[in-house]
């Protein structure tokens, strides 16, 4: 684990790995659980612009050191002279708390992420979860309105009755009601989250990344706006990936040889 310039009580406030293509980058705040101070999102924002620039990554994997993936804004720092994350002169991004990133983003949530940890949760492409994780948003408990998309996104992972539900009574929901409302996409021990997650990682970095960017955009573009809109930005992104796509015939043939002898495997058909 390679640590990175910035420090929060002597400890670097970002923990960045590289291995195979894939890019592990821990929230280290563990003493305020990972609550997000000014030092940790400019440190974080510069860390995986780095990675999505690199042209050794592919995959970035967004994690948090234990106990907790992330409490959200740092309350002590917000309640100081200059306001923190919630100072008026805190420049964000304009979706959500993670810079736009052309490279897939994995969320393993390690623990509790609640009100600002959720929106940076909601940043990432997918989330796999610890079966130690919860979530919850605190806004109105703590008496600050979202500005990291938690209005906007939660909605649309979760439903708008259910994300209402926890936005107005600010209660926390385990792991499995994340999963089973769809917040989630996996649940799995403690122990195994960073394997399942590398393991994932694995899948995508085995694909064309220039392909992968591409649909991500595309899905990104499309959630943007309405289904009407989401069809031509579709269809203008295949027909400019088929004029210049230089694989052969041949190229083609064996990819799609390739492609079915995985999916074999990984769903053998059952023996007459």
């Amino acid at each position: 684990m390679a640590e990175q310039p910035g420090s929060d009580d002597g400890e670097p406030v970002v923990l960045v790995e590289v291995a195979e293509r894939v890019a592990t980058v821990w929230l280290n705040r563990p003493a305020r659980r990972n609550a997000l101070n000014r030092a940790l999102v400019r440190r974080l924002w510069e860390v995986v612009g780095t990675l999505d620039a690199d042209d050794g990554v592919d995959v970035i994997i967004l994690t948090g050191t234990d106990p907790a993936f992330c409490a959200g804004v740092d309350l002590k720092e917000a309640a100081s002279a200059d306001g923190g994350l919630l100072s008026a002169d805190m420049e964000m991004p304009e979706r959500g708390l993670l810079p736009d990133l052309a490279k897939p983003v994995i969320g393993a949530v390690n623990g509790p992420t609640a009100t600002g940890g959720l929106e940076l949760a909601m940043s990432c492409d997918l989330l796999i979860a610890s079966d130690r994780a919860r979530f919850a948003d605190t806004h109105s408990r703590v008496g600050v309105m979202p500005g990291g998309g938690m209005t906007v996104r939660l909605a649309r992972w979760i439903g708008l009755p259910r994300a209402k539900q926890m936005s107005i009574t600010g209660d926390y929901i385990d792991a499995d009601t994340a999963l089973r409302w769809g917040l989630v996409n996996e649940v799995v021990a403690h122990a195994d989250l960073l394997g399942r997650a590398r393991l994932i990682a694995a899948s995508v970095v085995s694909n064309d990344p220039r392909g992968v960017r591409t649909v991500l955009s595309m899905y990104d573009q499309g959630a943007a706006t309405t289904e009407n809109e989401a069809w031509p930005i579709e269809h203008t992104a295949a027909r400019a990936w088929a004029a210049d796509s230089r694989a052969s015939g041949e190229e083609l043939d064996r990819r799609r040889a390739a492609v079915t002898d995985r999916g074999r495997r990984q769903l053998p058909t059952a023996a007459p």
